[in-house]
């Protein structure tokens, strides 16, 4: 009889904490899924699958991904997935010097899996890795630099504007958009051209296993077809991303269908704070009127 007189509230109560205690684990375990994404408690072996799409202008992104998965006892290969026409020269430098890390510090294979495109800068990173699977169709090679400038003189005297220099040094304003180069000025930006180009040609001969003489006659900013650069010894195979994916799951000695994961990016204010306000603001771009760029034209 006692218990008829017990309060519904006081019935209530338990259930109430029930939902605080469960309310307060789903939040913790949020909060380890937004700053902890890429652990995983099933122990299974893995292929991780990392993208390097669009044009290349910053490469601390792919850097990470490949440093976080090369630590990862979980993570047996890496699979890049590239569709990009290249970019700057340095962004593609350090991607290639990172995968080339992964190779020799972790012992982990890294296949490349080329989309419809996978040029110049793209290419250059692929070289880098133990594989290279492209489509038939995909567009490839591009080994070659460019650098473009732009002269207004000519509109800037129709407008009556004139452009003022002041410079410290013969060259300082070699590329500048306010006059024409003089010859000598173009020789010298050339045996630049020239050098970073050899730095495209020996690090494809280096990652390909390829004489450098045989890279250099095929470095003079053509494409290739992914059929055409089997050919060539561009690439390894011709296949899909599944089969890539599957390639790195036999060099690793994974048995059945791998799992694959791909990188979870931590939550960071600081980029929804940029995303927003790029997409509120002009963007402006200060850049230098020399440029060098591994990056297919188009």
């Amino acid at each position: 009889m006692a218990d008829d007189h017990i309060e519904p509230s006081s019935k209530r109560r338990p259930f109430r904490t029930f939902l605080k205690v469960a309310g307060v684990g789903l939040g913790l375990l949020l909060l380890f899924n937004i700053f902890f994404p890429d652990v995983d408690f099933s122990g299974e072996d893995r292929i991780a699958l990392i993208r390097v799409e669009g044009v290349i202008m910053d490469s601390q992104v792919t850097i990470d991904e490949l440093k976080r998965f090369s630590e990862n006892p979980t993570v047996k290969a890496i699979v890049l997935r590239i569709d990009s026409p290249g970019g700057g020269v340095v962004p593609s430098q350090e991607i290639y010097d990172a995968v080339r890390r992964v190779r020799n510090k972790s012992s982990k294979a890294v296949i490349t899996s080329m989309g419809s495109v996978a040029a110049s800068g793209g290419y250059y990173i692929a070289s880098a890795t133990d594989r290279i699977v492209a489509n038939p169709g995909t567009l490839t090679g591009s080994i070659g630099v460019i650098m473009e400038m732009a002269n207004v003189e000519g509109l800037l005297q129709k407008i009556g504007v004139e452009g003022v220099v002041v410079k410290s040094g013969k060259y300082k304003d070699v590329g500048s958009p306010l006059r024409k180069m003089t010859d000598e000025e173009h020789g010298l930006l050339q045996n630049v051209m020239d050098d970073v180009h050899k730095q495209f040609i020996e690090a494809v001969a280096e990652g390909r296993a390829l004489e450098v003489s045989d890279v250099q006659a095929l470095a003079d900013g053509r494409i290739f077809t992914g059929r055409q650069a089997k050919e060539a010894k561009l690439v390894d195979e011709l296949g899909n991303l599944e089969d890539a994916i599957q390639l790195a799951a036999d060099v690793a000695g994974i048995e059945g269908e791998p799992k694959v994961v791909e990188p979870r990016h931590r939550f960071s204010i600081r980029d929804l704070l940029e995303s927003r306000l790029s997409a509120m603001l002009p963007k402006l771009d200060f850049h230098s009127g020399v440029n060098l760029k591994y990056l297919m034209a188009y």
